[in-house]
């Protein structure tokens, strides 16, 4: 298992997150939909190794 990198996967997810929650409440909602829409990309793409022939 992959420990470091699914460890900056969830990091960074958990940033876009926070910071598109705190840019809501600061009435920046463009911003804060750009935040939330990077959280779920990020959330939900898998990073593939290279095939070693």
């Amino acid at each position: 298992m992959n420990t470091p990198k699914r460890l900056y996967k969830d990091v960074t997810t958990g940033l876009f997150f926070v910071t598109g929650v705190l840019s809501f409440m600061s009435g920046q909602f463009i911003l804060s939909t750009l935040l939330f829409g990077a959280a779920s990309l990020a959330s939900n793409l898998n990073v593939v190794m290279p095939a070693r022939i």
